[in-house]
């Protein structure tokens, strides 16, 4: 591993011990160059995953930009950083065991949708407005509205009332 201070070639592991969910290992790490201290984590990645955008443009999956993007939609909200991380996990996990090197973007947006409206009502309208690419204050409101018709609540829902 690269010394991401001196670029040195080779560091030390110092401690080696797995995440809170098992889902990766944490190594503390320190290069004998320079004697910077950083930490790594090691996944399990079962199979590479293309992302086909609705362009038809295919890009390598990245977890840390669908970790961003569900981290934006979850700012200031309740939710502890460990139900995010399995979240996410859960999400990564499901398209490796689709059996498809290839995944559509429109899935792994449903997916979040999908894990995002179970969790925060709130996140799920957040990045439900990024995703349907909302343009005016009409969009959010017949999507709340509908929201809230599958909720079987008014058209008021407490979802605006915690924020």
């Amino acid at each position: 591993m690269r010394c991401p201070f001196c670029s040195h070639d080779d560091t030390q592991v110092k401690d080696s011990r797995p995440t809170e969910d098992n889902s990766a290992i944490r190594r503390r790490r320190q290069c004998p160059a320079c004697a910077a201290r950083f930490t790594t984590f090691e996944r399990v990645q079962l199979r590479e995953l293309t992302v086909v955008k609705k362009s038809g443009k295919r890009e390598t999956f990245e977890r840390d930009k669908l970790e961003r993007s569900v981290r934006i939609a979850l700012r200031k909200r309740p939710v502890e950083p460990e139900q995010t991380d399995r979240l996410v996990t859960g999400i990564v996990r499901q398209l490796e065991s689709m059996g498809e090197s290839e995944i559509h973007a429109h899935q792994i947006g449903e997916l979040v949708m999908e894990r995002l409206e179970a969790l925060d009502p709130v996140a799920y309208v957040r990045f439900a407005s990024v995703y349907k690419n909302f343009r005016e204050a009409k969009d959010f409101e017949t999507f709340v509205g509908k929201l809230g018709e599958k909720l079987g609540e008014d058209r008021e829902l407490d979802v605006w009332k915690s924020e």
